[in-house]
């Protein structure tokens, strides 16, 4: 369980996760993801065996005494989750997901009746991209059941226009995410301490930002256009990139090819 621990708190996305979820890999590499996403839709799953399932018929999957077994929906994709009954089962820590739907719950972390609920239209580019991540985490872990008949999947099994609008969602957040991590490969962060004495320091170095890389770099503010804030960033000065982007600015009092820069107060 431990192992998975750091990277879910690595995620950028803040959202709201609960215990169990620390055992899951979240984040993989982003471009593969897309890459996966584009081959094969969420709604693309016409020719995968299964069941369809009514909420009703769902629901008698909780596990409870008598109950048929414990399957879980995401997305209107059902799983088995028995494998995982010291989780799922009566008791257990998410037992709450069980016989249902509760696709928003993975993201919000609100466990009350009203928010168990699939309900995910007013949800942003990134929060899909998070819920994406859970299903990709059943559908690698868990059993496929079928679909649910309702939000997401009509009678006979085809995608409604609710999936087709998280789809849209996804696509534009994985670009979003494949974007932002290029960035960072670019642009990482600098190390920095700060103390109410000295004022602050910034330096580079071969791990910074939460980035590994073969090169150190020299600390540079990175202004967000048209903002007067600015970010330290580490850059090869060699990198002939830098040279056009209007928004790097050297620290005052800090030679150019430095790996480190005193920042003063005020």
């Amino acid at each position: 369980m431990l192992k998975y621990f750091v990277a879910l708190l690595s995620m950028v996305l803040a959202v709201w996760t609960v215990p169990e979820w620390l055992t899951f890999p979240i984040y993989g590499n982003i471009l593969n993801a897309l890459d996966s996403w584009l081959q094969q839709p969420l709604s693309d799953v016409s020719s995968s065996p299964g069941r369809i399932l009514t909420e009703d018929e769902l629901s008698l999957y909780n596990g409870a005494q008598g109950s048929k077994g414990l399957y879980l929906a995401i997305l209107g994709q059902v799983f088995d989750v028995e494998k995982g009954r010291k989780h799922y089962g009566p008791g257990g820590g998410y037992h709450f997901f069980t016989g249902r739907d509760a696709s928003r719950a993975f993201i919000t972390g609100d466990f009350t009746e009203a928010g168990l609920s699939s309900d995910v239209s007013d949800f942003s580019d990134s929060q899909i991209v998070a819920l994406y991540d859970w299903l990709a985490f059943y559908q690698k872990d868990y059993t496929p059941v079928g679909k649910l008949i309702g939000r997401f999947y009509t009678e006979t099994g085809q995608p409604t226009d609710a999936l087709r609008q998280v789809e849209a969602f996804l696509s534009e957040g994985l670009k979003r995410k494949a974007q932002a991590q290029s960035e960072m490969q670019l642009y990482p962060a600098c190390n920095s301490e700060w103390s109410e004495a000295s004022g602050g320091r910034v330096w580079c170095s071969t791990m910074s930002g939460g980035i590994h890389r073969d090169w150190v770099g020299v600390p540079r503010m990175l202004f967000s256009p048209g903002s007067v804030h600015s970010r330290c960033v580490c850059i090869r000065p060699s990198d002939p990139v830098h040279s056009e982007n209007r928004n790097l600015r050297e620290y005052k009092d800090c030679p150019p090819h430095a790996e480190s820069c005193r920042i003063t107060k005020g």
